[in-house]
């Protein structure tokens, strides 16, 4: 088993782990519907996207 020849400072770690965060993705609630939805993403309740009715929602 391969063993560090030194300690890893406190320091050291936290700089490596800094990136491991969970991040929330950002959203937008529909004119339309309300539902929040991804940008860049049609609103299946409505089939809105950017206020242009782009397919069939599921409420029609």
């Amino acid at each position: 088993m391969a063993h560090p020849k030194r300690k890893i400072s406190k320091t050291r770690r936290d700089k490596r782990r800094t990136h491991d965060k969970i991040t929330t993705k950002p959203y937008y609630i529909d004119n339309v519907s309300g539902e929040a939805t991804l940008y860049h993403r049609v609103c299946l309740e409505s089939g809105y996207y950017r206020g242009r009715q782009m397919m069939k929602g599921t409420d029609e």
